[in-house]
């Protein structure tokens, strides 16, 4: 399985190679290692520490190692990695000095966020806190969080693109906003935590994404497409089709999130994501036709004549600042997410 994304992890080093210097002979702390940014974060710094010859070192807080032992046991095993078992909100700290910090564990889950939303603002909340506790306490000079375009709140519909400059939000008095305000809280939690001078924070505010390692059975509907074409099944749209989202992939997820660890501004915000737009109709069409045999297409919902739901960043920030830019498609991306997810079966049943 690793091989299938030797070339997307050659591309991440080959556009940060500079950028790792400052994490020679050094160790980084990350949390959520089991999720889709955490394997791509941890098999990203196990290539750059292999062929930049960092003599690094990785921490990973995780509530089950085994998780990791039995779908990324590479990974799991590697000697340049080491697990942490333990919850983001309460977990002991490691032994040792670290010198970068990256928070990136969060239930993503529109479950839970649901279900039971007190736990959502308070894994969010008090994992944060702990972690720049810990971020504090180890001697970190940077820290990472992973935050989230939810922070916007409902995009107007004449608003193309979100700037890190909108200035809306989620409804506080609706409950299924504890996600998107819970990452408001530790943004700010970052934003204070700044102000003491000890370590700079710094800001990914993520939209949407794909690639291997994502989940093809929970609520994002690209893997839920993915994982219909890939057994020959109708691809069902829920809605009616016209919400409209954009999809970065892995390989670029990982140049930006390593970028802005290193050299974003201290205590900014930077946008993460994909500026091309497409309908959910559209993005199920180009899934279906990935490859032979195409299949079909379902719109279980009717048009309701209002605007589009739209969730799309203007990464003009990040572009002009830091150089970054979009480089694989999203009919690339989603061919290669694709292939991931047809190998996972074959291994699983072999």
């Amino acid at each position: 399985m690793p091989s299938l994304i030797a070339d997307d992890l050659d591309d991440i080093v080959a556009l940060t190679a500079p950028l790792w210097d400052e994490l020679r002979g050094s160790h980084i702390f990350i949390t959520g290692g089991t999720g889709f940014f955490g394997c791509w974060l941890l098999e990203s710094f196990a290539w750059a520490n292999q062929c930049l010859g960092l003599k690094s070192r990785a921490v990973v807080l995780t509530r089950n190692p085994q998780r990791l032992r039995e779908h990324a046991p590479h990974l799991a095993n590697h000697p340049a990695i080491g697990l942490h078992r333990g919850d983001v909100r309460d977990f002991e700290f490691p032994a040792g000095s670290f010198s970068h910090v990256i928070h990136a564990a969060t239930e993503a889950s529109a479950v839970l966020n649901s279900t039971d939303p007190s736990t959502m603002l308070e894994t969010n909340v008090r994992g944060t806190a702990r972690c720049l506790e810990f971020a504090a306490a180890c001697g970190a000079k940077k820290l990472l969080l992973t935050s989230s375009g939810a922070v916007y709140g409902p995009q107007p519909s004449e608003l193309t693109n979100l700037p890190e400059t909108f200035t809306g939000g989620p409804d506080p008095l609706w409950s299924d906003s504890a996600y998107a305000e819970g990452k408001r809280i530790a943004e700010l939690q970052c934003a204070l935590a700044a102000r003491s001078g000890g370590f700079e924070t710094k800001i990914a505010r993520g939209f949407a994404f794909v690639g291997p390692y994502m989940q093809f059975d929970a609520h994002f509907a690209i893997g839920n497409f993915i994982r219909d074409q890939a057994e020959g099944q109708a691809i069902t749209v829920k809605g009616d089709g016209t919400a409209i989202r954009s999809y970065l992939y892995a390989s670029d997820l990982m140049v930006w999130l390593w970028t802005i660890l290193f050299r974003g501004e201290n205590c900014r915000a930077y946008n993460v994501g994909s500026e091309h737009a497409v309908s959910i109709a559209e993005l199920a069409a180009e899934v279906a036709q990935a490859r032979q045999p195409h299949v079909k297409v379902k719109v279980r919902g009717k048009r309701a004549g209002l605007p589009p739901q739209r969730y799309v960043p203007s990464t003009e920030r990040a572009r002009r600042e830091l150089g970054l830019q979009e480089r694989v498609s999203l009919r690339e991306a989603v061919s290669k997410t694709l292939r991931w997810y047809l190998r996972s079966v074959q291994t699983v049943a072999s």
